[in-house]
């Protein structure tokens, strides 16, 4: 299974601090949690909101059923990415719409709304003809 995500390194099988992938999917959440950074750690050992839950437990039994055609709807932005999710696609509320996010292996140890932006970027335009008093110097193309 491990071997159908790319890696950080060509034919090097997917490490997360020591651990490979199957490892880390065998492992408990608490074994687990004692791998991730400080703040996603304090967040599982202070035990998972029931709605962070209810998806844990949505993700598992995705698992199970293997349909991954329809993705995970959730507004969890901040549920840790934990090595379960790897290969599900969950669709991420970004304030306006569900976006599709396809847990890789390199996303363990991140929130879900890292990999979906909030705001998006912006590119102006050229200031038309009368748009101010300077624009009648814009030369036409």
């Amino acid at each position: 299974m491990s071997s159908e995500f790319r890696t950080g390194r060509e034919g090097e099988e997917f490490t997360y601090r020591g651990y490979t992938l199957d490892e880390l999917q065998e492992m408990d959440l608490e074994d687990v949690a004692a791998l991730l950074p400080a703040r996603k750690r304090r967040s599982i050992e202070r035990g998972l909101t029931t709605e962070q839950q209810k998806l844990l437990e949505k993700a598992r039994s995705k698992d199970e059923n293997e349909t991954a055609n329809s993705p995970i709807r959730t507004h969890l932005r901040d549920m840790p990415v934990l090595p379960e999710f790897v290969g599900l696609t969950f669709a991420v509320y970004n304030g306006q719409s569900f976006e599709r996010v396809k847990v890789d292996p390199e996303m363990i140890g991140h929130y879900l709304g890292e990999f979906q932006l909030t705001r998006n970027s912006v590119e102006h335009g050229q200031a038309g003809i009368g748009a101010t008093r300077s624009s009648k110097f814009v030369p036409l193309k």
